[in-house]
């Protein structure tokens, strides 16, 4: 018996079948020859999420660069404004540095008024400081003035047993603490 060649043989065109399908399938991998109706009708849809995303992610990365400008904005002036604070500090003569550096003992310890301790500051008799570096003491002082009104009105109230009015006019008399009316009645208004 005579033997066929083998293109002759039915398995050997259908391996050959086989093979082209395979080949021809990987060309393009996104393209689905066989999709269904549903699939394809997805795809535009999927699209189109993924373009909505994009633009939240845009604007999302825009609202972010935009909040990062305005954050450099503000440590830049901060960083402006701290350098200013350092520079007017290292300008400032060291006798007004004294100067506030003893207003705030006097105000915080002794609980003078402004007045006060801007007498105390320039008296020949007290600190003997010049007038400009006690003004540059006061001008720069931070204290709340009525609460030192009022630390020193329930010092006469308790140690001295005064009245309302005797201690409203030893906190605002020349020749007493030197209060202004506005802390001296704060001060009589929250004595207890």
């Amino acid at each position: 018996m005579e033997k066929k060649p083998v293109y002759k043989k039915w398995w050997f065109w259908l391996g050959i079948i086989i093979v082209i399908g395979l080949i021809g399938n990987m060309g393009d991998k996104e393209a689905k020859p066989n999709a269904t109706a549903s699939e394809v009708a997805a795809q535009p849809k999927a699209e189109t999420v993924s373009t909505e995303q994009t633009a939240a992610e845009k604007e999302k990365a825009e609202a972010d660069k935009k909040a990062a400008e305005e954050q450099k904005a503000r440590d830049e002036a901060a960083a402006a404004e701290l350098a200013k604070k350092e520079a007017e500090a290292n300008s400032v003569p060291r006798e007004h540095k004294a100067a506030l550096e003893k207003a705030i003992t006097y105000a915080e310890v002794m609980n003078m008024s402004k007045a006060g301790v801007y007498d105390q500051l320039t008296s020949e008799y007290g600190e003997n400081f010049p007038k400009e570096a006690a003004q540059y003491a006061i001008d720069n002082i931070e204290f709340d003035w009525k609460q030192a009104a009022l630390k020193k009105a329930q010092t006469y109230a308790e140690s001295m047993s005064m009245s309302d009015s005797a201690i409203y006019d030893q906190l605002t008399s020349d020749y007493g603490e030197k209060f202004t009316k506005e802390e001296a009645k704060y001060a009589v208004a929250n004595l207890k």
